[in-house]
């Protein structure tokens, strides 16, 4: 009996063992047909209970939408059906098409049920598709709807109600919400299997709308701005140690901190007499101009100790490019001013040649034939000569005076003034050829009609540098600033990639890697709106050795509203200029620089990439990347980092570059949250790199 026993056992088991050899290839034969897509870090799956049916059958199928995109939602949305190949929902529900929000990290699973066209699988055959197949697929065919659903996560709805009662609080000032930008991308996923013999398929597209994620901040922690508006901001530090700016149509305002600014339109055009603004126009018509401060653009100020005055070169500006920089002196900074003078005169011709000064600089009574050829007349002027505005006055290391000029068209040119007088030095004489003029002087960038304004020069370091607006000023007109440097303050001038500012044929440079950009349209994670279109900057290096630019910045909201910022810049370890991240709130180096534990963790970057879709308001979004301990980048890039032992000096090595830069703490932008951040330049391609590091 136990024998018997023992031999039933053991039957049992070598039957178990037998069924389970048995079974294993029939589960995996069992298993559905699969197929997986993934677009920029979206995987769309779809899958079947089974790879092969027959005609009747029913096909169990999932949708599965893996958000795997860092810091990105995905919103709610709808999606369509674009094959099913003879295959029919079994009922109205079985075959869904709506996607509820899934967050970055997350996924969500759809589940549905078809089977076969009986006019297409008819009594279970395994013949061909017949012609009905072209009406059951467009019977089942669902029309592209992208559902912008917000659906909002439970546990984001109190800082996300926080943000909408502190954005409603503080209306009107470009505060940061709690939203950064939204994309959208597609994903085509599909899967193929088999039914009632034949190969089908079920394909998908779907158009995902992303939203960024937010930026926690809390209300204790957030920072208002005193702003200001004021276009083309020409930066002037008194003696007393308050800032000023000075803009066109005379606006400006004063500041001690970089940031907080108070208007002075009213106070700077009350400086101005009756008899001195009719000296100003003397040489100008313009009749577009909107009142008797509406042709007056882009002030540059400075204090001339020779003359001990307060120095306004001032652009005024006319129609056909009648246009004049002129020189008014002041004992204080707000004036009242005194008309000095005309330093140059542009547009003119035969008729008003002798009311310039161009026959005293030229020793000629007649106007000369190359101001003809090239003239007012047959409107080539611009061909050859600037548009005599946007003046920039600086004083050499040698204590010689120099001034910058002028826009688009000609280009930009420069003249040795005379430091007693604060006027043209007519003691200097120039050459007249492809890159100078006896009258004009210097041509030191632009030409051609290639964009380029605003010159602005600033001795930082080792070099002088040249800054220079391209674009078009417009929120809409891709404006930028492009840097270019030299040893001397009349160039010659080039960028990082050896590249001149001379533009001496017709280019659409806007976009053109030209000139080291500062920045181009962008927005951090808790910003509002994006910016756009900054520039028409001028430059300092303020008593504690700490240089800034200083520049007009409008928003992607579709507006052309403006205010005026002001960021600290840096100097690479090869001498190249690179901007903070942020706007300056009192920042500095860390002498001796900071440890890799200090800097390492998670950062948000922004890669200002030059082909940006400026007439569409575009902006460069932040992407993610880790700073590892050992010097490793992982992330949305890969690649290396390193920091160089007591310096502020960082380089990254991703995407085929090599970024030099700094580090520095400073504030994110309208917080009161201390950072680590860099700024940094590529040395192959001269794009520029913002790191802040996430909290």
């Amino acid at each position: 009996m136990a024998d018997r026993i023992k031999h039933r056992i053991c039957g049992c088991a070598w039957g178990l063992l037998l069924s389970g050899l048995l079974l294993i290839p029939m589960q995996a034969q069992a298993q559905g047909a699969s197929h997986s897509v993934t677009t920029d870090g979206i995987t769309v799956t779809i899958e079947t209970d089974k790879e092969e049916y027959k005609a009747g059958e029913e096909v169990r199928y999932s949708v599965t939408v893996e958000n795997g995109k860092d810091k990105w939602d995905i919103e709610a949305s709808s999606f369509t059906y674009s094959n099913t190949e003879g295959l029919v929902p079994t009922e109205s529900s079985s075959m869904p098409d709506s996607l509820p929000e899934i967050p970055s990290g997350e996924s969500h699973t759809l589940t549905g049920t078809l089977t076969g066209d009986p006019e297409v699988f008819s009594g279970g055959a395994a013949g061909g598709f017949g012609p009905a197949v072209g009406a059951a697929v467009a019977a089942v065919a669902v029309i592209a709807v992208v559902a912008a659903v917000a659906l909002l996560l439970k546990k984001k709805k109190g800082a996300k109600a926080a943000a909408l009662f502190l954005a409603a609080l503080l209306a009107g000032e470009a505060l940061p919400a709690q939203a950064a930008g939204n994309e959208t991308i597609t994903v085509r996923p599909y899967v193929n299997f088999t039914y009632g013999g034949q190969e089908v398929v079920i394909r998908a597209v779907m158009e995902l709308k992303l939203e960024q994620q937010l930026m926690v901040i809390e209300p204790e922690e957030r920072k208002t701005y005193q702003k200001i508006t004021c276009h083309d901001p020409s930066i002037f530090k008194d003696f007393d140690g308050t800032y000023y700016i000075f803009g066109t149509f005379l606006t400006g305002g004063s500041t001690e901190d970089l940031y907080n600014w108070t208007s002075l339109d009213a106070r700077i055009q009350e400086g101005f007499s009756q008899e001195v603004r009719d000296q100003v126009k003397a040489w100008n018509k313009d009749e577009n101009a909107d009142g008797w401060n509406g042709y007056l653009w882009a002030p540059d100020i400075i204090y001339n100790p020779h003359m001990e005055k307060y120095c306004m070169y001032l652009s005024a500006n006319g129609d056909d490019w009648k246009s004049n920089i002129v020189l008014l002196t002041a004992d204080a900074v707000m004036g009242p001013y005194e008309y000095a003078g005309s330093i140059v005169y542009g547009g003119f011709d035969a008729d008003n040649y002798g009311e310039t000064d161009a026959p005293r600089v030229l020793g000629e009574s007649e106007i000369p034939e190359r101001y003809v050829v090239n003239g007012i007349a047959n409107r080539k002027w611009g061909d050859m000569w600037p548009n005599c505005i946007d003046p920039c006055v600086i004083f050499d290391d040698d204590g010689n005076l120099w001034m910058s000029y002028g826009s688009w068209s000609g280009g930009i040119f420069m003249l040795e003034l005379d430091e007693e007088t604060g006027l043209r030095d007519y003691s200097v004489t120039y050459e007249s050829n492809e890159h100078s003029d006896a009258y004009f002087g210097t041509k030191i960038a632009g030409g051609s009609y290639a964009s380029g304004e605003a010159s602005y020069i600033q001795k930082i370091g080792d070099y002088y540098y040249l800054f220079i607006s391209y674009g078009a000023l417009e929120a809409r007109g891709g404006y930028n600033v492009r840097i270019f440097r030299s040893q001397r303050p009349d160039g010659d001038y080039v960028d990082l990639l050896g590249n001149s500012p001379y533009f001496d044929r017709l280019v659409q440079n806007f976009n053109l890697s030209v000139g080291v950009r500062l920045m181009g349209g962008y927005k951090w994670r808790n910003f509002n709106v994006g910016q756009v279109a900054q520039g028409h900057n001028s430059a300092f290096v303020d008593d504690d050795g700490r240089a800034y630019m200083v520049f007009h910045t409008r928003t992607a909201n579709g507006t052309e509203g403006h205010n005026v910022k002001v960021h600290q810049l840096f100097t690479t370890k090869e001498g190249w200029l690179v901007a903070a991240p942020y706007q300056t709130t009192g920042e500095a180096l860390k002498p001796g620089g900071y440890s890799v534990p200090e800097v390492a963790g998670d950062y948000e970057i922004i890669l200002h990439e030059l082909d940006i879709d400026y007439e569409n308001l575009d902006v460069n979004r932040p992407e993610f990347i880790t700073l590892t301990e050992d010097g490793k980048i992982t992330g949305d890039y890969e690649g290396t980092w390193e920091l160089e032992s007591g310096t502020s000096y960082i380089s990254l090595h991703f995407n085929g570059q090599e970024y030099s830069g700094v580090t520095v703490s400073m504030e994110i932008e309208y917080t009161t949250i201390e950072t680590m951040t860099f700024t940094a330049v590529g040395l192959n391609d001269q794009i520029t790199l913002w790191g802040s590091r996430c909290r």
